[in-house]
């Protein structure tokens, strides 16, 4: 294989009618630079659906994809790429993928930049690497990472964008009737309360449908571990993200309180964040998310929680389905896989930007076939993006 020769970066931009997780607040406002905050968290979400995309060229023509997380400040994360990380990567060989995340990430190491923008950039240029290295092969992704260990990965509803319980409950309704037997709720917009809509859910669908919540980082120890007892009735398979993530010591001990398992790490970058939360010992499922990670740090954290006896539920968020791609390639290797996280209102228009097979059932996903990532940008997705040199 040929070396880098070079590296373009490029922000994909998609309206939505409504924002992300739902309709918008009691006292949530968009502001003049097209974000709001949501109440509930404290938390900055964009309008629209961003996201960051890497194009990788060698000197022999070949093409590798990759993508990251730039809903917010997406110039930023370019930037880094541009300006920082792509000067080092030109002339590499990308048959060094792993050695080149970690010699990207020692750049800015002393300053710092172990997570965010930094690594997210990293994650983009780490996909595309690894795309590239595949279709040089001529063999599906997941074939170099191999062996495959899970020929089905099953997923689960996330989301149920509505401002009433009512209404969510006829969407789950709706999905159920469907086929689908695992939803997840947003609790950063429970505006009528958290249990009351759990509670609500496990009614009106029965004892045998999987319920989770998402507790979007909302609350400290003590309001957490009183929440979860008051959910322990709806009988849920597990609390996502309840404590601020600085909080580790926090999380390890309300791992060891809580009547329902913890779910966590959709904002961890690396194995260095990831260790620190799975070496207490009480986490029951781990969430990496391939826009932050890439998958060469996807599959170190899935190790390290495959060590610790500790379930993988890879998280799924805003993009175009080239990092959703390669998380599904990624997740279809790794031991103690339990569902991959399904955005619906995200996932099927991502697919109708790309050239691909990959797709999503009632049955779960179907990973992409063909070399490399399966996926490719196609005419569509072009209609929304912005090069950025």
């Amino acid at each position: 294989m040929s070396l880098v020769s070079t590296i373009e970066t490029f922000i994909l931009t998609v309206p939505r009618s409504t924002p992300y997780l739902g309709p918008l607040g009691p006292g949530e406002r968009v502001n003049a630079r097209g974000y709001l905050v949501r109440r509930g968290n404290g938390t900055l979400y964009p309008t629209v659906d961003r996201s960051v995309l890497v194009r990788i060229t060698t000197a022999d023509g070949a093409v590798g994809w990759g993508e990251t997380y730039g809903i917010c400040a997406p110039r930023a994360t370019c930037e880094i790429i541009n300006d920082l990380l792509a000067p080092e990567l030109i002339g590499r060989d990308p048959q060094e993928v792993e050695t080149i995340w970690d010699d990207l990430y020692g750049l800015m190491r002393v300053r710092g930049c172990g997570s965010g923008f930094h690594t997210d950039a990293i994650a983009a240029l780490d996909i595309a690497l690894w795309d590239l290295r595949a279709r040089a092969a001529g063999q599906p992704l997941w074939a170099l990472l191999g062996p495959r260990r899970n020929e089905h990965i099953a997923g689960y509803v996330s989301g149920l964008p509505a401002s009433r319980i009512e209404e969510k409950v006829a969407m789950a309704r709706a999905f159920a009737a469907q086929g689908h037997d695992a939803f997840k709720v947003h609790a950063v917009v429970s505006h009528e309360g958290i249990a009351e809509e759990m509670a609500a859910l496990r009614a009106a669908l029965g004892a045998q449908v999987h319920l989770m919540v998402d507790l979007h980082w909302k609350f400290d120890h003590a309001q957490a571990l009183a929440l979860a007892q008051q959910l322990q009735p709806s009988g849920l398979t597990f609390i996502e993200a309840p404590l601020k993530p600085e909080d580790v010591g926090g999380l390890i001990a309300l791992g060891r309180a809580s009547p329902i398992p913890l779910a966590a790490g959709e904002e961890w970058p690396t194995d260095h964040v990831a260790r620190l939360r799975l070496e207490g010992g009480t986490l029951a499922y781990v969430q990496p998310e391939m826009g932050h990670t890439g998958i060469t740090q996807f599959l170190r954290i899935a190790r390290l929680a495959a060590a610790q006896g500790v379930r993988v539920a890879p998280h799924a968020t805003i993009g175009g389905g080239i990092f959703m791609a390669a998380s599904l390639h990624a997740s279809s290797v790794i031991e103690g896989l339990w569902r991959h996280e399904w955005q619906h209102s995200i996932f099927s228009r991502s697919v109708e930007m790309l050239d691909t097979d990959m797709g999503y059932g009632t049955h779960g996903y179907t990973l992409p076939s063909g070399p490399g990532l399966g996926a490719m940008p196609n005419a569509r997705f072009w209609d929304h993006v912005e090069a950025v040199a």
